[in-house]
């Protein structure tokens, strides 16, 4: 549900096991430098249209993008104008079997989620239900970070832009069984990784916090605000806001992954517990209606959903980003800026802004890319785990009915993604490699077996079975452990489609296990577990 750095991992957007996400702190930013950073940007006149038919010529360019990517399923719709002038899909909802993708086939549409919620907030701060400066204590007055003086400043705005300092935690939703309420509470246990509003890392608990003040604020869930305020008006009449709605309906796509190097269908990865922050599934044809809405400045039918200038404030740089805008695409746009705004990735492409965002969840890939000045937009969507076709498509779209270009962005992007997929089976290979062979655990296997726990991730339960050592988690999550070296252990997750993760016992000095290592965070013995 948030932006793929590097390659094909599975989960949202970025996964090292636990799902870490965008982790390289900036400077703080000041309104002078989005100012200088824009004054770089050469809006210069748009580029002519290009001749003969975009619509044939985008159709033959996605065709082949598909099938050089390897996707399974894939969907693109394109607006132009006021009217959707592509809705297309390519492939199948399910490997193996036959239903075709369509332009009404549901897909996660992951972090895209994202613009709709802004959207829901800005709404009522046109109706005077709320203010951007709002402390969020004032809706939520539960909410509590690890830092008393971040809790106490944190504003509705503050949730939407990524940077109030808080380090990744979508170790408390994802593959957990935590309530919404539950994960909410234990946001007061993501450690500070910088300073308030002093640098960018990806914040999707921050989301699910303000699809809580929307509920609080206006007095109905977020699910049905949104379905009530922003699908009904638009005529999203195929869409739904969780995925336990998908499995009444006929036309949804699978979730695929490479799993022992072949594509195979995986679980649906349920995003449901931090439903504001990703958890919406449409197909391209409604997606194309949220587009248009976005182009027009919040309008539809004529009907103003969204003042003027609060529609320009969620289109508006709040938070100043590296040159390498967290995208790979990002080399080869080579913008002179990049920027987050409120649930849009921003960046100057072809003489125009260019609004964009990524959604990923487990075997789902999504993305939009919106130029009201052109009266353009674009929405992909896709079954197979990080297949980055997506940005390739976007920016083909661009090119296609703006004449910005004639570059071939499936190819380029490949070249790309294929490299970093090489440079990280050759870490595997490495970490491989540096195992030490020939060693044994220091304590029997018995000796491992208990419960360990750590506030933000919870608990999970090493178990004995046979010769081999059983990892459950809370949401009965489950690997075999097998032994590496020394006191490490590695499994695979049976879930999901599989993923690997190694765990590591750490000993007292008396030799007593006193805690597991994995993804990053230690988990600390339960007293009296066996």
């Amino acid at each position: 549900m948030i932006p793929a750095v590097a390659g094909r991992q599975p989960g949202i957007e970025l996964d090292v096991t636990l799902h870490a996400t965008l982790e390289s702190p900036m400077p703080s930013t000041s309104r002078s430098s989005l100012a200088l950073a824009f004054a770089l940007f050469l809006a210069g006149p748009a580029v002519a249209q290009p001749a003969g038919d975009p619509v044939r010529k985008f159709d033959a360019l996605a065709a082949k993008a598909f099938k050089d990517w390897g996707a399974v399923g894939l969907a693109v719709s394109v607006v132009k104008d006021g009217q959707t002038v592509f809705a297309k899909g390519y492939g199948v909802r399910e490997l193996g079997k036959p239903d075709p993708v369509d332009e009404n086939t549901l897909f996660a549409i992951g972090s895209t989620t994202k613009a709709l919620t802004a959207a829901a907030i800005g709404m009522l701060v046109d109706e005077g239900k709320l203010a951007w400066s709002d402390p969020v204590t004032k809706w939520l007055p539960g909410f509590q970070l690890i830092d008393p003086f971040v809790t106490r400043e944190a504003t509705v705005a503050d949730l939407l832009t990524h940077n109030l300092g808080l380090a990744n935690g979508d170790v408390l939703w994802y593959e957990t069984d935590l309530s919404p309420e539950e994960v909410l509470r234990r946001a007061r246990f993501i450690p500070i990784a910088y300073s308030l509003r002093g640098g960018f890392i990806y914040q999707n608990i921050m989301y699910a916090a303000a699809g809580a003040v929307v509920a609080s604020a206006s007095g109905m869930p977020w699910e049905r605000f949104i379905k009530e305020r922003i699908f009904r008006p638009l005529g999203m009449s195929g869409a739904v806001t969780t995925l336990a709605e998908t499995r009444s309906k006929p036309n949804v796509a699978s979730p695929h992954d490479v799993v022992d190097g072949q594509v195979a269908v995986i679980d649906n990865a349920s995003v449901d517990a931090v439903a504001a922050a990703g958890s919406i599934w449409a197909g391209v044809a409604d997606m194309a209606r949220w587009a248009r809405f976005m182009i027009d400045s919040g309008r539809v039918d004529g009907k103003r959903l969204l003042q003027p200038d609060t529609w320009a404030s969620l289109l508006s740089p709040q938070v100043l980003l590296p040159p390498s805008g967290f995208y790979p695409s990002a080399q080869l746009i080579k913008s002179p800026w990049n920027a987050y705004s409120r649930g849009w990735f921003m960046t100057a492409y072809g003489g125009h802004q260019l609004r964009f965002h990524t959604g990923s969840i487990a075997g789902m890939v999504a993305i939009i890319g919106i130029i009201p000045e052109a009266g353009f937009g674009v929405y992909v969507l896709g079954n197979l785990d990080h297949v980055e076709v997506r940005h390739a498509l976007m920016l083909a779209a661009i090119d296609t009915w703006l004449g910005t270009g004639t570059r071939d962005w499936s190819a380029d992007l490949k070249t790309i993604y294929d490299g970093i997929a090489e440079r990280q089976t050759a870490a595997i290979r490495r970490a491989e490699e540096r195992r030490v062979t020939g060693t044994s655990p220091s304590r029997p296997l018995d000796a491992y077996v208990g419960s360990y726990a750590d506030s933000l991730a919870g608990t999970v339960r090493v178990e004995r079975r046979g010769e081999s050592l059983r990892l459950i988690t809370s949401s009965k999550r489950e690997a075999t452990l097998e032994h590496w070296h020394f006191d490490t252990f590695r499994g695979r997750w049976e879930r999901r489609g599989g993923g690997r993760s190694t765990v590591t016992f750490h000993l007292d000095a008396s030799g007593a296990v006193r805690s597991l290592e994995m993804g990053g965070r230690t988990l600390g013995r339960v007293a009296g577990t066996h």
